[in-house]
């Protein structure tokens, strides 16, 4: 194996780094779908999870791994810390999967082994040698990470690559764990690897960061130049603290500027050829998707994929994009998938071929999905005179992203005005089939909805963010709204799309509390599992 590759392997974390954001927590319905996505998308490997961190992490990968990693699919990854059960566990769950690969890691910095292992470098080296060599022992996809390797010790670092590769790493990683490097820095340490490293064509060089200080696509980019060929990456960038580096801004960075890239693996300036297997107009469709499942919205001003990526307001853009859409655009919308296409069915359109136009948009709904969605297409259809792609979606994901059917929204009504005093009652199906009806008075009527809400469910809970966006223009839109609750420690979110927006309030809002309740009735404690790597 060379780090003379053809192209960018693409690594996707979503499903393990980007769930360990606050509030992005999946269930495995949830995680299947986006894998599914990713793999239509074209991502080399999928991190499925975190195994060894509870029974839910250890069956998502072991879906996933049966579901998605076909002959043709994507390698699965597990992460697992240098210990042999977690790697057991990783193993077993990756076992049904075509292509499987152990992503074991270790801290290399003196300050992790100082403050957080409590061990020497020598005791380190040993175990991330033993550790890796007994992944291989069951799989030959093995990957390596020196944890916090951007502040570790160059010449310790070296060591650590040197002696896991030999144990049978393919792919060594190296993180920048607290997002504290710069590009040159990042750029400077894969140059060094590769100097230092005797062994190192026998291996991937592969890269992970954090964008604490807004530098993780910029870091990656830097260390594309220097010999890195797989990057670690995230849908939208989410993840721990201020996110990973984003799989879409690497990826149309190296596609846009191919002519600049092409150099660093040895091609023509002027080849057309790919530098990454991705299919680029999946992107704004898989955006979309984990937006909404995660309930972590994509800010307006989000390169490529943000609502105003594409959008001029200024006088001279637009005058100048009218004349010739290359004066102040260096990429084409549809590229990312990103279509004009306005009205699509109408009240009059049948099933069929409402079935036909979701998966024309990537959707695979089941049937009992499929049955509900329709219905809420109607609902729609007859408020709306045109119905686009993006309310279709909308409905799409509503249905795909329900929490489970504990408690259920029958009835929301409101009063209010300037000099009323905002009233909401509901009803509520709870899960034992009885209807429960309360009214409350708040500060505006979704405060007050949400209070009769509690009012009904009675599980204590803070509300830390309410954000509502228009689907699609007018006054007749989809509204989407997304909420978060915390609940002690822990942060659930829900999401629901309505013409109403306080309909489509509350619903949300029961479907956060859903989740929560559901936690609190399982009750499930598994053991506390440090995986702040990256």
């Amino acid at each position: 194996m060379t780090n003379k590759t053809e192209r960018i392997i693409i690594f996707d974390t979503t499903l393990r780094d980007g769930e360990q954001c606050p509030g992005a927590t999946l269930n495995i319905d949830e995680k299947l779908v986006i894998a599914k996505q990713l793999a239509r998308l074209g991502v080399d490997v999928i991190e499925a999870g975190f195994a060894f961190a509870s029974p839910g992490d250890f069956e998502a990968v072991s879906k996933i791994a049966q579901m998605v990693g076909t002959e043709n699919g994507p390698v699965i990854c597990s992460l697992a810390r240098a210990i042999k059960a977690d790697i057991e566990a990783a193993a077993e769950a990756l076992k049904p999967a075509v292509k499987g690969r152990i992503h074991t890691f270790i801290s290399t910095s003196d300050i992790h082994l100082e403050y957080q292992l409590r061990k020497s470098r020598a005791e380190v080296l040993a175990i991330a040698e033993e550790m890796v060599a007994y992944a291989k022992s069951f799989m030959p996809d093995v990957e390596f990470s020196p944890m916090d390797a951007a502040r570790s010790d160059p010449e310790f670092l070296y060591q650590v690559l040197e002696r896991t590769i030999a144990a049978g790493a393919t792919t060594v990683n190296i993180p920048d764990t607290v997002g504290y490097i710069t590009p040159s820095e990042f750029g400077a340490i894969i140059k060094g690897i590769k100097e230092n490293v005797p062994n190192i064509d026998q291996a991937i060089i592969s890269v992970h960061g954090h964008n604490d200080l807004g530098l993780a696509v910029a870091n990656f980019l830097e260390a594309v130049k220097n010999g890195a060929r797989q990057l670690e990456c995230t849908i939208n960038g989410i993840g721990e603290r201020a996110g990973n580096a984003a799989l879409e801004e690497l990826v149309m960075a190296l596609h846009v500027r191919r002519q600049y890239f092409n150099f660093y693996f040895g091609r023509p300036a002027e080849s057309q050829e790919p530098l990454t297997n991705i299919d680029t107009r999946e992107i704004y469709r898989t955006s979309r998707l984990v937006s909404n499942l995660t309930g972590m919205l994509v800010q307006p001003n989000k390169a490529i994929v943000g609502a105003n990526a594409f959008a001029h307001e200024s006088g001279i853009h637009q005058d100048g994009v009218l004349k010739n859409r290359l004066t102040y655009e260096i990429m084409d919308a549809q590229l990312i998938g990103l279509t004009n296409n306005q009205i699509v069915l109408g009240k009059h359109s049948g099933r069929n071929a409402f079935r036909t136009r979701l998966k024309e948009l990537g959707f695979e709904l089941s049937e009992t999905e499929l049955n509900k969605a329709f219905v809420k297409f109607k609902e729609v259809a007859d408020k709306k005179k045109e119905i686009s792609d993006r309310d279709l979606e909308a409905i799409a994901n509503d249905e795909i992203q329900q929490a489970p059917d504990l408690f259920r929204v029958e009835l929301v009504q409101v009063s209010c005005g300037s000099n009323a005093r905002p009233t909401a009652t509901v009803t509520l199906r709870t899960p034992e089939g009885e209807e429960l009806t309360d009214a409350a008075i708040g500060t505006g009527p979704v405060d007050a909805v949400y209070k009769a809400i509690n009012r009904v469910v009675n599980v204590p809970n803070q509300l830390i963010e309410f954000s509502v966006q228009s689907v699609t223009a007018g006054i007749d839109a989809i509204g989407e709204v997304t909420i978060r609750l915390r609940h002690e420690s822990r942060v659930f979110s829900g999401h629901a799309a309505n013409t109403d927006i306080i309909v489509a309030s509350a619903q949300a809002y029961v479907n956060a509390l859903n989740r929560l309740y559901a936690s609190l009735q399982t009750q499930e404690k598994p053991e506390e599992v440090s995986a702040q790597k990256v």
